[in-house]
């Protein structure tokens, strides 16, 4: 029986195993927690399937492999004198069925698809009878030889097939040898220009210290942000706001015993100032605006992997205190790299705050396919007029990045403004 990479997410295509959480001998139980998948997004802990005995470990920890592939295999219950896994020999020799043919219409149509000889599929169906759950099984086991023989990114895979290039020929100049993009188009050149022969990676440029590539989190972020500043019609207002009953808010808390970050009150903040103006909690659709029921607020967050943004569901319907409970899970389940793909997707407005950083303003980047995002920048006393007098108050600017195509500059203004007037007088939220 084979343990394969599963899908973890409706984009996922590969993961790379993290870490092995059993070691070959060992006897697993359905349920049991196995391995632990990278995704471009989280880290997360894939669990056993069936019950059974760890034969082989065929991806080891740090490599990837694509969705469907196998990484391990078992030998099942009660599979005593069976041929073992690790006799290739003996499993790669196809059923008897299979070579008298014996196939469901299913299987042929499947494996003249994939370009496989029906002959050559091992059957596992009754007296030998190839199903389409072995061909499906063959297929995955021939990308899992090729990414074996060949690592490269998803991308230069891609554009190596749509340049029609072997990358069995291309130099990698990524970690281990891995194809980058970068590689298959300098393939691509060499054959332009006649010489037929991929040449030797150049060296590391000058000054060149380091080259991260741009996979996994990274990657995404880098291919979101580009779409973002690609499609959207973006503008920014800022606005300077009291910060004075923010802090009086939170210091309450905290002698109430209740623990709050500046960041939770924002959350709570920009959750009734969505309910009161639903034409930002909106996002673009196929020739359409479309205006979300849900308020799910979601807070960038730094970590070791890269920015991840976790979502906050249903902020609209949460006290403070509950806000305060899920932010405090979902950060430090980012932070460790066990956050579930549930919990970052699905959002409808973003906050992020580089205000600790001592960042005046900035402008975000609109996380798509939202069509507002709130920059906060730092707290800082200054010296403000109130009524006739001068006073020294905590100021902060606030900076809504928004989607001209979804919401015009006055209804992004009036917005803001909700806000801001929400952050000054915190109490409002109540009445």
């Amino acid at each position: 029986m084979e343990i394969t990479m599963p899908q973890l997410g409706l984009t996922m295509e590969r993961g790379k195993v993290v870490k092995w959480l059993v070691g070959v001998g060992d006897t697993i139980a359905r349920g049991q927690p196995i391995f632990e998948v990278e995704t471009d997004k989280a880290i997360v802990t894939v669990e056993a399937q069936q019950s059974g005995k760890v034969a082989r470990i065929l991806v080891a920890e740090g490599e990837e492999a694509p969705v469907g592939a196998a990484v391990a295999v078992l030998e099942g219950e009660g599979a005593a004198g069976a041929p073992a896994p690790s006799e290739p020999k003996r499993e790669a020799e196809p059923a008897a069925g299979a070579a008298r043919g014996e196939a469901s219409w299913k299987a042929r149509v499947e494996a003249r698809k994939a370009g496989l000889d029906i002959a050559s599929i091992a059957g596992s169906g009754p007296g030998g009878r190839v199903v389409a759950a072995d061909v499906a099984r063959a297929v995955a086991a021939k990308a899992a030889v090729r990414v074996e023989a060949v690592k490269a990114t998803p991308a230069a895979e891609k554009l190596a097939a749509v340049l029609g290039l072997e990358m069995a020929g291309i130099v990698g100049t990524g970690p281990g040898g891995r194809v980058m993009e970068e590689d298959v188009l300098r393939a691509a050149a060499a054959v332009i220009r006649g010489r037929g022969a991929v040449e030797a990676a150049p060296a590391v440029p000058s000054g060149v210290v380091e080259r991260i590539p741009l996979t996994g989190v990274r990657g995404l972020v880098s291919r979101r942000m580009a779409e973002s500043a690609r499609e959207t019609a973006r503008v920014t207002l800022f606005r300077e706001v009291d910060a004075t009953a923010l802090v009086g808010l939170r210091e309450r808390l905290k002698g109430e015993g209740v623990e709050v970050t500046y960041n939770d009150i924002l959350v709570w903040v920009c959750a009734e100032a969505l309910r009161r103006h639903p034409e930002a909690n909106a996002r673009l659709g196929d020739g359409v605006i479309e205006r979300l029921g849900e308020v799910n607020i979601g807070l960038a967050v730094e970590t070791e992997r890269g920015l991840l943004v976790p979502v906050i569901k249903g902020a609209d319907r949460m006290r403070l205190r509950e806000i305060a409970r899920e932010r405090g899970r979902l950060v430090e389940a980012a932070r460790s790299g066990r956050i579930g793909p549930d919990d970052l997707t699905g959002g409808t407005f973003t906050i992020t705050n580089l205000g600790m950083y001592g960042v005046e303003g900035f402008t975000p980047v609109i996380n798509l396919p939202e069509c507002c995002i709130l920059g906060v920048g730092r707290m800082v006393k200054k010296a403000v007029v109130v009524g006739e007098e001068v006073a020294v108050r905590p100021m902060m600017v606030l900076s809504l990045a928004f989607d001209h195509r979804v919401i015009d500059g006055a209804p992004a203004a009036r917005f803001l403004e909700t806000i801001a007037r929400l952050v000054e007088e915190p109490v409002l939220i109540l009445t």
